[in-house]
């Protein structure tokens, strides 16, 4: 049997030659779309990466703060109407924390390096530490 590369591995591979190989070679505009590309390469290799366990977290988190069962596009879905509706007060603990894990998750994967989300992050480990 031959082991085979993972996506995360094939697209780690394909953004290491934009950036490694094709970027060095190119100039100007063209050298700004191998950027471009490798950065898109980058976020679609965390996406797969980190992904599946966001969503299954963020399901578990819904389906306490909503107290049903369903997908994550049906619950998502019910959460929007249940604060159009009023029915989630906007200082709502368990929607603060839901909303921020969200947040904070959607950022791992586009801008992981964004100062304001390392320095979130460095405060949750803080506090779990306390705890």
């Amino acid at each position: 049997m031959q082991d085979q590369p993972t996506k995360a591995e094939l697209i780690g591979a394909v953004e290491d030659f934009m950036r490694n190989v094709a970027m060095k070679q190119l100039e100007g505009h063209a050298q700004f779309h191998a950027r471009v590309a490798a950065n898109a390469l980058a976020i679609v290799k965390r996406e797969v990466e980190l992904g599946p366990d966001q969503e299954t977290a963020e399901l578990g988190r819904l389906r306490t703060l909503l107290s049903e069962d369903g997908d994550l596009e049906t619950l998502n879905r019910e959460l929007c109407r249940r604060i159009r509706k009023g029915e989630f007060a906007l200082d709502d603990e368990g929607l603060i924390a839901h909303l921020w894990s969200v947040t904070l998750e959607k950022v791992a994967i586009d801008q992981p390096k964004y100062s304001a989300y390392r320095k979130a992050i460095g405060e949750q480990t803080q506090a779990t530490k306390q705890l």
